[in-house]
């Protein structure tokens, strides 16, 4: 399925979600150059409909459904992101959506995702297969399963995002997305190395969710126990079938991130940029503000991927 995912499919992706989806504005800032050293280009999905990148997946996969398909419904499963955005896409195509989201889960997104008209059903993240609670949902009331990042419709539009960015500003020695599931790097990736196939491409992730460091290092999959980072929205224990060989193919490597960098990254982007971020948003700009790219890259693209914050959990930073 991944050989589906291709520059060709992402502009007609763009096409279909035209009118859906905002365009979101890149933004530059003199004090975030001159502390990173390099000319940086912020790709604001913060102010994106339903606050994320995740809105252009889910509604390139809803807007793809027949009439009889969207009767039926949909479903989703996510820490936020894209649940919000699933529900956001349905209530827009009138479907109705079910989305299975963690206890744990950022109570502003769980909040926003009831807001779209979507039914919620919990789960306990250390104890319940998520994906087992939406297969089942979806075997018994015959609605679509919408995954949040394994599966070619969602990577192909999340690569929309990559084309915005390489289209407005096509001369980039590299761009920096951050990694969850792999759905946004796999799809910006495809389209910037389709449109130029010099450009740098690096993932980021939290220290403490590691899986995708560790399986471009194993050349496989590999699986890491459940992250208490405070990035939810790259928790994901493990890259995805679809994604995983992308990336593989076109990304040259995966940024490490801590938890402290992620944290005051979060707090200079809204004291300095005036940019709203949640921590999963940041962690692109942290890996460029702390240093962690290969000497001699110059001008950087850099995915703020959403900005959905939980505003009690920032009081603590």
């Amino acid at each position: 399925m991944a050989g589906t995912v291709t520059l060709e499919a992402i502009r007609e992706a763009a096409a279909r979600i035209q009118g859906e989806v905002k365009r979101t504005p890149v933004m530059t800032s003199r004090g975030f150059n001159e502390r990173s050293g390099v000319e940086a280009f912020l790709k604001c999905e913060n102010l994106q409909t339903s606050g994320s990148f995740k809105i252009r997946g889910a509604t390139n996969f809803v807007r793809s459904l027949t009439a009889e398909q969207l009767a039926k419904g949909v479903v989703a499963f996510s820490s936020g992101n894209h649940a919000q955005a699933v529900a956001t896409a349905a209530r827009k195509a009138g479907a109705k959506a079910t989305v299975v989201m963690p206890l744990d889960a950022p109570k502003a997104k769980v909040e926003a995702t009831r807001d779209q008209g979507a039914t919620i059903v919990q789960y306990d993240r250390l104890k319940d297969d998520r994906e087992a609670i939406g297969r089942k949902i979806s075997e018994d009331t015959g609605a679509t399963l919408i995954p949040p990042y394994d599966h070619p419709m969602t990577v192909i539009g999340q690569g929309t995002c990559g084309l915005e960015l390489m289209e407005e500003v096509p001369d980039l020695d590299a761009i920096v997305v951050c990694t969850g599931g792999g759905g946004l790097l796999s799809g910006c990736a495809t389209a910037a190395r389709g449109i130029r196939s010099d450009v740098r491409v690096f993932g980021v992730e939290p220290e403490l969710a590691n899986d995708w460091y560790l399986s471009m290092q194993a050349g496989k999959p590999v699986a890491v126990d459940p992250s208490s980072t405070i990035a939810d929205g790259l928790r994901t224990p493990q890259p995805g079938k679809v994604t995983f060989p992308i990336v593989q193919e076109l990304v040259e490597g995966i940024l490490l991130v801590s938890e402290q960098e992620i944290k005051d990254t979060v707090k200079y982007l809204i004291s300095r940029l005036k940019i709203v971020a949640e921590p999963s948003g940041a962690a692109a700009a942290a890996a460029v503000l702390y240093g962690k790219l290969p000497a001699g890259i110059k001008r950087v693209g850099i995915t703020i991927s959403g900005g959905n914050v939980d505003w009690d959990l920032l009081q603590k930073f």
